[in-house]
């Protein structure tokens, strides 16, 4: 009997190849004693985000309410303003027209007033004419007794005028002095005592109005445009 014959036999210890740890071992040995390698680790790829913008931030609604509402109220105030504008405009145009016809309307009463009378209502007619009047024409009639002339020349022709306006026009306005030039077409029919019309006769003259500060218009002067009557 052999000395070895009684002795277990001793299994030399293997391990897999690389450093030692302090874990459990991954190699394990299979039947025959050889040692097999555990499988490496499975590792985790993450995906690559495809390339782009970033993306969008999720707006702020409470800012968004905020300036729609500021556009509102600047798109109203503009819309609010502009429609003033053209009223005031409107407004403006307005006045400036009726300004313009009571220039004209005026100066048409004027040469109504100066050739208009009858025997009856001779010293109303004239009074009524030179109290209409003003700067020049006003200075002229005042002159030399030219109003009772005036009256006496009417007496004597023992009839009575009518004028009958044809056409009134605005020429023109200066307004640093506030006058304007008016042309007026009149037509003039004398009736004598026994009512016989005489021929009507046609004049054009060119009447300068005033205003005054007071918005008051009168007969400021009196011409006649080249071209006569």
């Amino acid at each position: 009997m052999s000395a070895s014959a009684g002795r277990p036999v001793r299994r030399r210890a293997s391990r897999a190849a690389g450093p030692a740890g302090t874990g459990t071992s991954t190699a394990s040995p299979d039947a025959a004693g050889s040692v097999a390698l555990a499988p490496p680790p499975t590792v985790k790829v993450r995906p690559v985000r495809p390339a782009g913008p970033p993306p969008r931030r999720p707006a702020n609604r409470r800012l968004v309410a905020l300036v729609s509402m500021l556009t509102l109220v600047v798109v109203a105030a503009a819309l609010a303003t502009g429609a003033a504008l053209l009223l005031s405009s409107q407004r403006d145009a307005q006045a400036e027209q009726a300004r313009d016809q009571r220039f004209v309307d005026t100066a048409r009463q004027l040469v109504v007033n100066m050739f208009s009378y009858t025997q009856d209502n001779i010293d109303d007619s004239v009074d009524r004419f030179v109290n209409s009047t003003s700067g020049p024409l006003r200075d002229m009639l005042s002159q030399d007794n030219n109003v009772e002339n005036l009256k006496a020349i009417f007496r004597d022709t023992n009839a009575s005028s009518e004028a009958v306006i044809n056409g009134a026009a605005l020429e023109e306005i200066d307004e640093v002095t506030n006058n304007a030039a008016v042309l007026v077409s009149v037509r003039v029919t004398v009736t004598d005592m026994e009512g016989t019309n005489k021929p009507s006769q046609p004049y054009r003259l060119r009447v300068i109005v005033h205003e005054d500060d007071a918005g008051h218009m009168t007969g400021y002067d009196l011409k006649y445009p080249d071209g006569g009557n």
